[in-house]
């Protein structure tokens, strides 16, 4: 936690496209989430490193995670550890902090930092040794990249007003470049998280993994993910795991405030569970599936008309085979076309279409074509206002939302100067 509470902790960075923050809290997300490549961690006195538990995020005063648990060192010399994990930016920031002098943090056995240091340990009360991880060399994607999905989810709720005034001195022409390279970008980091899920878990992990984490929403992503790293899909394809043990099952706690009745977490575990039923062996059918979508007609000359080239594409059919051949029927709406967009097609790209451009791939077409899923109603109206996509009543695909998405992170990131 900050020295002083409610205070923040940033880092000033500089990017590709200009300065942006880097906030402490937002490392606190990354561990939580385990959004780091896991495999062949080392700490930095040179012993071996493997998790069982990353802890459970405190957000009240004391250590930033609680009950972790975590081997250290291999063979005779390797022993587990449990206790509470402190999460900073900087090694300085323990001491700065006055962290070794406050008994609550006594039960600290992992400090994680971003950057890093010369230091092999952390200083704790009467000079215990407190070993230190870093995570800069294990992020797959470059910081203003976490930064501006971190300012994406920030967006639901942000003052209309506020958004508008971002847009509303940006020439049109000016928009339409950089809203397309936008998409682009937040299209291109999709499949490279998708890879690495493929690269940890496996093809049918992964798709369990992402289904679980779409199903949770924003507000519940976190025990979402340690749903799917309790119970993989094996155990719920052979009965194993009932709807209460998966809701029993996360340490962070299931959020419920806020989120719509449709959408608590309990009736989407629930619609999972029935998903599993109808098809069990959904991952296998959504290879046999998709493979094959990487190759791509080219488009016609000229600005075409949207629909003319989803029908082009087929992805009116696509969205029906996948609805029924691979989700039995049991999710649909704006939530399917998430489940689409953020999951299957980037998981596909990371598959399948090795070697090749992500961003020229039939994968990618269909996901800028695709039917936007769930989507904040300022970015909507944004959207419209702004005629995203070419006219005030043209429909909008994915595309249009990822690229103003994009941009609207971007700017927020660099604390509202524009791109």
């Amino acid at each position: 936690m900050s020295a002083v509470p409610g205070t923040p902790v940033v880092a000033e960075l500089a990017g590709l496209h200009g300065a942006f923050s880097f906030p402490e809290r937002l490392l606190q997300r990354i561990w939580a989430r385990g959004d780091f490549d896991r495999r062949g961690l080392c700490l930095r006195d040179g012993r071996a490193l493997r998790l069982r538990r990353r802890g459970r995020w405190n957000r009240l005063a004391g250590p930033d995670f609680l009950d972790a648990e975590f081997e250290v060192g291999e063979g005779a010399a390797r022993e587990v550890m449990r206790g509470a994990v402190e999460v900073h930016l900087r090694v300085s920031d323990w001491d700065a902090h006055g962290h070794a002098k406050d008994p609550a943090y006594d039960s600290v056995v992992l400090h994680v930092v971003l950057f890093s240091s010369m230091r092999e340990w952390t200083a704790g009360a009467d000079g215990r040794r407190i070993p230190i991880l870093e995570l800069l060399p294990r992020l797959e994607r470059d910081l203003e990249a976490y930064a501006e999905d971190a300012a994406v989810e920030g967006i639901a709720g942000r003052p209309y007003s506020l958004l508008r005034e971002q847009l509303a001195g940006v020439p049109p022409a000016v928009l339409r470049v950089e809203l397309a390279r936008q998409a682009e970008r937040r299209w291109e980091n999709k499949v490279r998280l998708a890879a690495e899920r493929l690269g940890c878990l496996g093809w049918e992990q992964a798709c369990h993994q992402a289904a679980l984490e779409v199903l949770g929403y924003r507000a519940n992503r976190l025990p979402m993910l340690a749903v799917a790293e309790c119970f993989p899909l094996a155990a719920w394809r052979a009965g194993e795991v009932s709807v209460e043990a998966a809701w029993g099952a996360p340490a962070e706690p299931w959020q419920n405030a806020g989120v719509r009745p449709a959408n608590r977490p309990r009736l989407r575990l629930a619609q999972y569970a029935k998903w599993v039923a109808a098809r069990p062996d959904w991952p296998v059918r959504l290879a046999a599936v998709g493979g094959s979508w990487g190759a791509v007609e080219p488009g016609p000359a000229g600005r075409a008309d949207l629909r003319s080239r989803r029908r082009q594409l087929g992805i009116g059919l696509a969205r029906r085979v996948l609805s029924q051949e691979i989700c039995g029927g049991t999710l649909n709406g704006t939530r399917f076309d998430t489940w689409v967009c953020d999951a299957v097609l980037p998981l596909l790209a990371a598959r399948f279409g090795s070697g090749a451009e992500p961003a020229v791939s039939g994968w990618a077409e269909r996901w800028r074509l695709w039917n936007p899923g769930d989507a904040p109603e300022e970015l909507l109206r944004l959207a419209r206002e702004f005629e995203v996509g070419g006219a005030p009543e043209a429909p909008l695909a994915q595309g249009h939302l990822q690229g103003l998405l994009g941009w609207l992170a971007a700017v927020a990131s660099r604390g509202g100067r524009g791109a």
